[in-house]
């Protein structure tokens, strides 16, 4: 509908039926324009050096941008919203919280946190200050602070805030942690939360892309690897030993 904004539509496609008018919620469309605007690009992440890899190799955009998805549907990366929530549902209830948090700080569990602290942003994902005012009000909307996973998520993010060994390492909940809450809210299932990150990054992707090309002295991508030789080996020769 040519009278709808680009999330509007996206919205209207995923949840009308043809059978009836599909009612609007503009605070809905808001949450989804502002998720979709956090993800459009975010330096040389993953995803992003990947496209502009195959990319220097001369490949179409179509199959640079495959292997952007391809890239970022890892859990260490787009698929980190999903992996939020997944803790969420494992941990199940906040008087289980206690115990979980016990078992991160445990190195020896290989227990993690997801949706909290970031490589690039040491001190505060400035995406996620945004990203939780829209959580709020998604949920202040829908009357959704009563559901349990939403109740937990608060509660794991309160702890995470002022706890000491979160906040001198400077594990902040990130855009991550706040973005699958509020698509699961928004009702896209879970498996697509990787396809609506797709879908917003592709932007920044393709202008990546378009920077490459148009560089003359653009070359092929090569790495450097610099070999340091075998590990070191204790081989006894045989009968000697």
């Amino acid at each position: 509908r040519n009278d709808l904004s680009y999330s509007a539509n996206f919205m209207r496609m995923m949840f009308s039926v043809p059978t009836e008018e599909y009612k609007m919620n503009p605070v809905l469309v808001r949450a989804l324009d502002r998720l979709l605007i956090l993800h459009a690009d975010h330096e040389q992440n993953a995803s992003t050096s990947t496209v502009r890899q195959a990319g220097s190799s001369g490949a179409n955009p179509f199959a640079c941008v495959a292997a952007g998805i391809a890239c970022l549907w890892g859990p260490a990366h787009g698929g980190a919203n999903e992996a939020c929530l997944n803790m969420l549902e494992q941990i199940g209830d906040a008087s289980r919280i206690g115990d979980f948090i016990k078992q991160v700080k445990d190195k020896n569990s290989n227990v993690k946190l997801m949706g909290f602290g970031h490589r690039v942003y040491k001190n505060y994902d400035p995406r996620a200050k945004l990203m939780r005012e829209t959580c709020h009000e998604v949920l202040n909307d829908l009357g959704l602070h009563d559901d349990r996973l939403f109740k937990l998520a608060l509660a794991l993010e309160k702890i995470a805030l002022e706890d000491d060994y979160f906040v001198s390492r400077k594990l902040y909940p990130n855009v991550d942690f706040y973005s699958g809450i509020v698509q699961r809210a928004i009702g896209i299932p879970v498996a697509l939360f990787t396809c609506i990150f797709a879908l917003a990054r592709t932007v920044g992707w393709i202008s990546q892309w378009n920077e490459m090309v148009g560089d003359p002295d653009a070359k092929i991508a090569r790495p450097r690897q610099l070999y340091a030789g075998a590990a070191r080996r204790d081989v006894q020769p045989i009968g000697k030993r």
